[in-house]
């Protein structure tokens, strides 16, 4: 497990969110994978990143196996969670139609490390 910031630990252990916006990845474009802050695991490929204009880095498609979907405390969404170490990453929300796949997971950039030129 990595060590993280107090930053990192408000979004990734106690399921807070980032201001919109404010996320390193929100506009990143380069192609590679974006791991888990906290352990490394493979989550999101490049290409399944797409615009949301949300504020938050969106995805379509995550790497199988990577993600655990959870109703959240509040019983409206579901939560997103590294299915390794159980890291929060955000929410997912259907029926949008922003892609083909009609699905967003909606994660905080604080929660990933992105690797330039990784392949899944």
């Amino acid at each position: 497990m990595n060590k993280l910031t107090p930053a990192e630990k408000r979004v990734i252990l106690d399921k807070g969110t980032e201001a919109p916006f404010s996320g390193e990845y929100v506009n990143n474009k380069e192609a590679g994978v974006y791991v888990c802050k906290q352990c490394g695991k493979s989550l999101y490929d490049s290409k399944d990143k797409f615009e949301s204009f949300c504020g938050w880095p969106s995805f379509d498609e995550e790497i199988p196996g990577s993600v655990k979907r959870t109703l959240d405390g509040d019983g409206q969404r579901t939560e997103i969670t590294c299915a390794n170490c159980g890291a929060h990453l955000g929410h997912i929300f259907g029926g949008e139609n922003l892609t083909a796949k009609n699905i967003r997971h909606c994660v905080n950039s604080i929660s990933m490390k992105f690797v330039p030129g990784k392949k899944v």
